[in-house]
């Protein structure tokens, strides 16, 4: 089941962009479980907005990952287009952002502990901030909802906090 659902992922991945980076993370569920995730970013390739200063400027990407949630036993599948909106580098060369998005998830699981989500389908809402270095690298913070948007009942939804690093390519 698992294989074919990172088939399903790697075929619906946009082909037309090179991978851009990878991101490992760590985090915290509502249901007190440890997750971890890994991800692989492709860049929109172009600048959606930018102020007339050019202090912030608004991009994106398509976000693909694989999240383990440890003692849930479960793991979900996920694609999601993210909007990030930065603010100008430091001297250092530091930049500051925060970042949005809403995709579509698939979980292998539909019991999580005290929560169902009445089904495997879930929508993903997801916000972070985070600091990009100007190696491309980035540290940041994340939190998650993830349910099916009251498609099937019941519809408990579980959220997750975490902390991750991307490596850029």
């Amino acid at each position: 089941m698992i294989k074919r659902a990172a088939l399903i992922l790697c075929c619906t991945m946009p082909a037309a962009h090179a991978l851009d980076g990878i991101t490992v993370q760590i985090g915290e569920s509502s249901e007190n479980t440890t997750t971890y995730r890994i991800g692989a970013q492709f860049e929109f390739g172009r600048t959606l907005w930018q102020s007339d200063g050019g202090g912030a400027q608004l991009d994106g990407y398509w976000d693909a990952g694989v999240t383990r949630w440890s003692s849930l036993d479960a793991t979900s599948l996920t694609l999601t287009p993210m909007f990030r909106l930065s603010f100008g580098a430091s001297d250092g060369g530091v930049t500051p952002f925060v970042e949005a998005g809403i995709g579509a998830s698939y979980f292998t699981e539909t019991d999580l502990g005290d929560q169902d989500l009445g089904g495997k389908f879930q929508f993903e809402d997801r916000i972070g901030a985070g600091l990009r270095f100007n190696t491309g690298s980035e540290v940041g913070v994340r939190y998650y909802h993830y349910s099916n948007a009251g498609i099937k009942q019941p519809n408990d939804g579980i959220d997750m906090g975490a902390l991750y690093y991307r490596m850029s390519f």
